[in-house]
């Protein structure tokens, strides 16, 4: 029995969730990079990084070549990067949001005590 879409597209968000791979696909955007590059932006144990890079990997969104003793990523497509720009969009557009609710409670606590 195929799996439905929305269980499918759940297992997509399920795999993007984890900080060290969204920022693996942040960092991606601007083109390949070499592991030692990513290492020293992430930060995290080699160990770390690996784990998460295969789980990218083996999802198709990210692909790995071998130049020399040098393993490189790059972005599978670009639609990782559209998807990483709308998030962007949509958490300011949250946030602002917030900004606002909270500017008002301020307000409104600004009034009461007088």
């Amino acid at each position: 029995m195929p799996v439905p879409l929305y269980q499918a597209k759940a297992e997509f968000f399920r795999m993007l969730g984890h900080p060290v791979r969204i920022r693996v696909l942040e960092l991606l955007q601007g083109g390949q990079m070499p592991v030692r590059d990513l290492l020293a932006e992430i930060e995290v144990e080699p160990s770390a990084l690996s784990q998460q890079l295969a789980v990218l990997r083996r999802s198709g969104i990210v692909t790995s070549t071998r130049e020399g003793s040098t393993v490189v990523y790059e972005l599978a497509g670009g639609d990782v990067a559209d998807l990483l720009r709308a998030a962007r969009r949509i958490l300011t557009e949250m946030l602002a949001g917030q900004n606002e609710l909270l500017a008002e409670l301020r307000g409104e606590a600004e009034v009461s005590s007088r």
